[in-house]
């Protein structure tokens, strides 16, 4: 819980009354490796943070799995789309290791917006901040090569390259598999 707290702190403030409700409300969790925790057809119902673990958002495009994103513990796990708007998802959510932490209902984060002005800024720099990165990748995608892509992703998440199989690496930066082990080997060479 300090992790989330912390999270939250460095945006703003936490009144008392709002630390107290989200030590009250927040459900710890921790689910295996390979888990999902949304699928298609699915409504988000909860907002994770992540203490330790990471989880990969995909979808399915002509039967082949898309890597959208990944996050790693110290960040949010949300699908903005279904959770914020209440409809199906079109993403997975996946656990790729055992994930700690902590979750809120969709109505938990709402009432707490309400009752709790603080913490209706931290819930929308942080939406920002994550509109900003998905902004990004999409940008890159369509803008840089992908050598430049995979230095991007070397930088804004270091440890990626090692946690995560190659092909999922390959299918996030939008590029094969054999190209992205030529992108390494010219790294490394």
């Amino acid at each position: 819980m300090d992790a989330l707290l912390a999270v939250c702190r460095a945006i703003h403030p936490l009144s008392p009354g709002l630390e107290a409700e989200l030590r009250r409300l927040a459900r710890p969790e921790t689910v295996a490796a390979r888990t999902m925790l949304l699928e298609p057809g699915s409504v988000a119902q909860r907002l994770y943070f992540l203490e330790s673990g990471l989880v990969r958002g995909f979808y399915l495009k002509e039967g082949k799995e898309v890597t959208s994103w990944f996050m790693p513990a110290g960040h949010f796990v949300i699908s903005i789309l279904s959770f914020f708007s209440r409809r199906p998802s079109h993403e997975y959510l996946q656990a790729l290791a055992e994930c700690r932490g902590w979750s809120l209902t969709h109505e938990q984060v709402q009432a707490l917006y309400r009752q709790f002005p603080e913490f209706n800024l931290i819930g929308r720099v942080l939406t920002e901040r994550y509109y900003v990165l998905s902004e990004q990748r999409a940008l890159d995608l369509r803008m840089l090569p992908a050598a430049e892509r995979y230095a991007r992703m070397l930088h804004d998440f270091p440890d990626l390259a090692q946690q995560v199989p190659l092909h999922m690496l390959a299918s996030h930066l939008g590029i094969t598999p054999e190209t992205l082990s030529r992108l390494r080997a010219r790294r490394s060479g």
